[in-house]
């Protein structure tokens, strides 16, 4: 049998893993194994190179993906999923694995959807992707996130300020409020919860008061009300902490995964060959606990992972505000 392995949307640390037990799983079994460069795009020019053994070797610590990673408006179309799958028949690869968001995942159900046998891989590090606990590349970002939310809070405290700290998350606040509840902020803004401005603008009066040397607020970039505009907010209220604004942005993305992304991606990569290896198509790796499930694409298109609200309100709980 002859598969291919594809990363796709946004990179996730730990995608490189995945690529390296998709292969190594696949020439276990006596199989051959393309990577496609550059996602689906890369699918529709052609962008396919020999992986083995040796070609994935000491990759797994690295962040990003060396096949690299692509949008591709034209796969979006029923045209251009078609020359995709006459690119695969022409290769002669019979089975795609595909890791990515919910957008790549939803790209490889209409792969299936024609006939081509696909499974898919939660990678990213928004961890939104419905039928998994998390995805591959989370962990790490969120390492990231609150590492610099600790440094963060150390000059803040330096300074008695107010810091608003924004990062990654547009429809998703999972980063945001695990990084917040990891890191003891005093505030955290998702897109999935209303806001209070007036309630942390009171604890705001009430900590400067106390003398209290810091307040961290966490948001996520889709929050309903945005990193800057609180920033801004709490700078033109008088009796509050001065406001700094710190963008994480991408660095999120960069930077070698950690233990736990390793093990992860190593462990679906696996399972992914695993379910074409049992004629099982249409199915994405998921983590459910400890085990790893199939899940059927079907059921995770078109959703999102919900943020737990006990979770929202222990963080609230245990911000401590007066």
């Amino acid at each position: 049998m002859k598969v291919a392995v594809l990363t796709s949307g946004g990179d996730a640390p730990g995608m490189n893993g995945v690529v390296r037990s998709v292969a190594r799983a696949a020439l276990s079994r006596g199989w051959e194994v393309v990577g496609i460069e550059r996602g689906y795009q890369g699918l529709l020019e052609g962008r396919l190179r020999p992986l083995e053994n040796r070609s994935v070797g000491g990759i797994i610590h690295h962040g990003g993906t060396v096949l690299g990673t692509a949008r591709s408006p034209e796969f979006m179309t029923p045209e251009g999923r078609q020359r995709g799958v006459e690119a695969l028949a022409a290769a002669g690869i019979e089975g795609v694995v595909v890791a990515g968001g919910e957008g790549s995942l939803t790209g490889a159900l209409r792969l299936e959807e024609l006939g081509v046998a696909v499974a898919g891989i939660p990678a990213t590090i928004d961890n939104d992707v419905w039928g998994t606990d998390i995805a591959v590349g989370v962990d790490t970002a969120l390492n990231t996130a609150l590492g610099a939310i600790d440094r963060i809070k150390d000059t803040a405290s330096s300074h008695q300020r107010a810091h608003v700290v924004e990062v990654m998350g547009r429809r998703c606040g999972y980063l945001a409020l695990m990084s917040a509840l990891a890191g003891g902020a005093e505030a955290v803004l998702v897109p999935e919860f209303e806001p209070d401005p007036q309630g942390i603008m009171a604890a705001l009066r009430e900590s400067a008061a106390a003398d209290k040397p810091h307040f961290i607020v966490v948001a996520a970039e889709g929050a309903r009300i945005s990193a800057r505009e609180l920033h801004e907010y709490i700078n033109d209220a008088p009796g509050t902490f001065e406001s700094r604004l710190t963008v994480l942005g991408h660095v999120q993305r960069g930077g070698a995964p950690l233990a736990y992304d390793r093990i992860l991606s190593s462990r679906l990569g696996a399972a992914a060959i695993s379910a074409l290896a049992d004629g099982e198509s249409g199915v994405m790796a998921g983590l459910n606990g400890r085990k790893v499930n199939r899940v059927p694409l079907k059921e995770i298109v078109g959703k999102m992972r919900p943020l737990d609200p006990e979770i929202y309100a222990l963080a609230e709980t245990l911000a401590g505000l007066p």
